[in-house]
């Protein structure tokens, strides 16, 4: 242990970090920079320089129009799009449309009423870091929510509108998402 070399361990620049290309705006170097949405890249010359761009080039793909396709909203053509969390279909129109298709709709007769407002149903839903959760579909004006498949069953002891499926360590179970009740039954 006492033949380690220390100048491995000093804080020079890293090989990787250096871009060895120059600015577009300023000509200075530019270099890989690091912030909360991950690393890019960026000018050495910031803040006089605001150059940037992305570490990685993503592939984004071109607008394709659905012919045939009719917007429920405004009568227009739908198109396959991507967007912030992946590819979508959406409305041509888009700033005065903001149309949006569903990927998973079920059928109006699988809906599951919301137990709170009554006046929506239950719908899935991803997170933005890509968790499954059910709410209602009244959001923001009913915002219930549970983390677990719901299941139109009225609880007996406490009468709330909906249990919810949890896997655990004795297998599958039903139980109430109402704090207060603790009704649990295996499926």
């Amino acid at each position: 242990m006492t033949k380690i070399d220390q100048q491995l361990f000093t804080t020079h620049e890293h090989a990787l970090e250096k871009e060895f290309e120059l600015c577009p705006k300023c000509g200075c170097e530019l270099s890989v920079k690091h912030s909360k949405h991950g690393g890019f890249i960026g000018c050495n010359n910031y803040p006089s320089c605001d150059y940037t761009r992305p570490l990685v080039q993503h592939e984004s793909i071109e607008t394709q129009v659905i012919e045939g396709s009719v917007c429920p909203d405004c009568g227009n053509e739908l198109a396959v799009k991507s967007g912030r969390f992946g590819i979508f279909i959406g409305c041509t129109n888009y700033p005065e449309c903001s149309h949006i298709e569903k990927h998973d709709q079920a059928d109006s007769k699988d809906e599951i009423p919301c137990p709170k407002c009554k006046k929506g149903h239950i719908e899935h839903r991803t997170s933005r870091f890509g968790k499954s959760f059910y709410a209602c579909s009244a959001y923001p004006k009913c915002k219930f929510l549970v983390n677990y498949p719901p299941r139109a069953e009225t609880c007996p002891d406490c009468g709330f509108g909906i249990l919810v499926e949890r896997k655990g360590a004795a297998g599958m179970r039903l139980e109430c998402p109402e704090k207060a009740c603790k009704y649990k039954r295996p499926v």
